[in-house]
């Protein structure tokens, strides 16, 4: 997975076939976009993040539930604010770094490291290498996004 164009290709003794990839141009409109919602969460501009996802965009597909009050699965914008309101009222973050934004088709992995403060615990959290799992539509929204982060740690921070 890379942020550059390559053709996947698999061959049977019988058959060859080409998986079709969307034009470079989307998934460098993918990357853009994501660019935009770290920018803006770096400076707490949680409105124009709001403006990047599909009005029922679905956070955290597929995720159970740990009891981490910001890793919780939803659906649609007042989900996604929730998110960052839990986020806010639990968490002091020292630093947000991405190291890596990757594009595959419909498909953008964001690479983060993070270091936070729990602010009622004190405890820190720290993330070397968190994904986030985006997906887009055809017209350029965020319709889908999970955290692939390691919860043990996010429990060890909030837990006195």
């Amino acid at each position: 997975m890379t942020s550059t164009q390559t053709t996947s290709s698999t061959t049977t003794s019988a058959t060859t076939s080409t998986t079709a990839r969307p034009p470079r141009h989307l998934e460098e409109r993918n990357l853009a976009t994501i660019r935009r919602v770290y920018e803006a969460f770096g400076r707490g501009e949680v409105p124009t993040i709001l403006e990047l996802v599909s009005p029922d965009v679905h956070w955290e597909f597929g995720t159970p539930d740990h009891g981490i009050p910001w890793l919780r699965e939803g659906r649609g914008r007042d989900h996604v604010a929730r998110f960052f309101v839990a986020i806010g009222e639990n968490l002091d973050f020292q630093s947000f770094e991405p190291l890596a934004i990757l594009a595959e088709g419909e498909w953008v992995v964001g690479l983060v490291r993070l270091s936070a403060v729990h602010k009622v615990t004190k405890k820190p959290l720290r993330e070397a290498c968190e994904a986030h799992i985006w997906r887009f539509d055809a017209e350029g929204r965020i319709v889908a996004m999970r955290h692939g982060a390691d919860t043990a740690s996010h429990l060890a921070a909030m837990t006195p």
